[in-house]
């Protein structure tokens, strides 16, 4: 079994504000906790993260982990899967331009080009997969895996529909969601574990691992496990009404729920529990087609 960590480099509770308070607690948890575990992953970063967080980006680099690219500003510019308030996407026209600029800020501050990707949300598209192509982009950990649940595996998309396997360089890495459950969402959202190893405990989303797990074998498919997470769930985040410019959002309660410390105590048993099972960790750019 395969596992890639990777860690979206965004605002605080993600597009819910406009925040880094958390960020720089966060980053360096992460990065303790992956130093004492001795692997390492992929970090997507926004470029506006990049951008004001100069610090974290280099820390992640010193650590000898993967810089990746998150867009902007945490835009959608994918498919849209379902509806989210003023998560409107960008054009497809528009895509290439926009992953261009955001590579280019990215790698201006890191210091080196970026080869791995993912779009907010997981919610990608074939404009995307194409542009990362021509932008020479050697891994996209977008695909949805409990939207359109086809692929179990790393595999190569097609020019002409991202979602099937085709003659692109680039590795599409299937996002971990659980198969061997049956849905009861009308887009299988409750399929995808995220946040589970915090909401309720690492043994929670392992009892899910091994249902997958399982689910693979009984197909002849070597399982694939890729994680997103974030930095702001490894610091306290506020609760309540986030009042910022001339309005306000309240976050869904298991958004923020146990971040901090209890986070933290729980990746690291999470990590602990897939070496148990013979799990080799890999950044993303490293992940192979068989």
């Amino acid at each position: 079994m395969k596992t890639v960590f990777g860690f979206d480099m965004e605002t605080d509770i993600g597009s819910w504000t406009p925040w880094y308070h958390g960020f720089a607690e966060g980053t360096q948890a992460i990065l303790d906790i992956l130093k004492k575990q001795n692997i390492t992953a992929t970090f997507y970063f926004t470029a506006d993260a990049a951008q004001k967080n100069p610090a974290e980006v280099k820390k992640v680099l010193e650590a000898n982990h993967e810089i990746g690219c998150h867009t902007l500003y945490h835009e959608t510019i994918g498919d849209p899967l379902f509806e989210i308030p003023s998560a409107v996407p960008i054009l497809p026209e528009e895509v290439p331009n926009r992953i261009r600029r955001a590579t280019e800020e990215v790698e201006k501050v890191a210091g080196i080009r970026p080869v791995s990707f993912r779009c907010p949300r997981l919610w990608g598209s074939t404009a995307v997969t194409n542009a990362l192509e021509d932008l020479g982009y050697v891994s996209d950990a977008t695909y949805p895996m409990y939207f359109y649940r086809k692929q179990l595996e790393p595999y190569h998309p097609s020019r002409e529909d991202w979602t099937e396997k085709g003659d692109l360089k680039l590795v599409e890495l299937p996002n971990f969601a659980d198969l061997s459950m049956e849905s009861k969402d009308e887009y299988g959202r409750d399929l995808d574990q995220w946040p589970l190893f915090r909401t309720e405990s690492a043994q929670a989303l392992m009892k899910h691992v091994d249902g997958y797990i399982s689910f693979c074998e009984k197909r002849g498919v070597e399982p694939f496990i890729c994680f997103y997470m974030h930095p702001w769930e490894f610091a306290k985040m506020p609760e309540g009404l986030l009042h910022y410019g001339e309005g306000a959002v309240l976050p869904d309660p298991f958004i923020i729920k146990n971040c901090g410390s209890y986070a933290k105590e729980q990746l690291d048993i999470l990590i602990d529990m897939l070496r148990e099972r013979g799990s080799e960790f890999l950044q993303a750019r490293k992940v192979k087609v068989k």
